[in-house]
């Protein structure tokens, strides 16, 4: 039995959690983090000094933090040798696209424009730096369209490792109200996972909690 830490409207517990979802796996969820508190208590330093969500522990194994080794940890764990090769030059290929996903889109989208535009008061908004943020994250995304112009998923033409990391930031990207580019493969892309029975419970879930009291 898997327990895990963290609300389900934060984006890192969602990829977490789709991951969970895809691979079948039993678990407790604790909710922690923005309106449930918690992160400051002593009990919860014990299992993640960093106070940062999620935390994973596998039976009685130690507790892990960081969401990119806690998806590889799950995938070498409990993944079929499509989701996470054991061939280490495939498996390296998938890590390649996921970890790339996480550092150029995951960490370009949710402060530098998520936050900025859905957690800030409306007369805090800085619209010239979202918009910026907006063509910084999308010149990275002109990649992974370009990469989806030549397979069906992220890393192949088979669902893998690499599509949690970059597939979980897409729900909310094509949700706010922004100018988004035309990037029809990666559009394309976005509408295949929504067929996902997993991405449409753990990713598709509405964020109003976590915008800000307007004055």
């Amino acid at each position: 039995m898997l327990t895990i830490w963290g609300r389900k409207t934060s984006s890192n517990v969602q990829a977490l959690m789709w991951c969970v979802g895809e691979l079948g796996l039993e678990y407790q969820r604790h909710d922690l983090g923005h309106r449930f508190g918690g992160l400051e208590s002593a009990e919860f330093q014990a299992l993640n000094p960093n106070r940062t969500i999620p935390i994973l522990q596998d039976g009685n194994n130690a507790p892990l933090w960081e969401t990119g080794a806690i998806l590889r940890y799950l995938a070498a764990q409990y993944g079929d040798e499509v989701f996470w090769p054991s061939e280490l030059p495939r498996r390296a290929e998938i890590d390649k696209w996921a970890e790339w996903a996480k550092l150029n889109i995951a960490m370009a989208f949710t402060v530098p424009v998520f936050w900025r535009l859905v957690r800030t008061p409306t007369a805090q908004r800085d619209e010239t730096a979202i918009l910026q943020a907006v063509t910084d994250l999308e010149s990275k995304l002109k990649i992974a369209d370009a990469q989806l112009g030549e397979t069906r998923y992220l890393s192949g033409d088979e669902f893998t490792l690499a599509d949690i990391q970059l597939g979980h930031i897409l729900y909310r990207y094509y949700d706010i109200d922004i100018d988004r580019a035309a990037l029809p493969h990666l559009r394309r892309y976005y509408e295949t996972l929504t067929e996902r029975p997993e991405f449409q419970r753990h990713v598709m879930i509405e964020y109003e909690e976590l915008r800000p009291r307007e004055s």
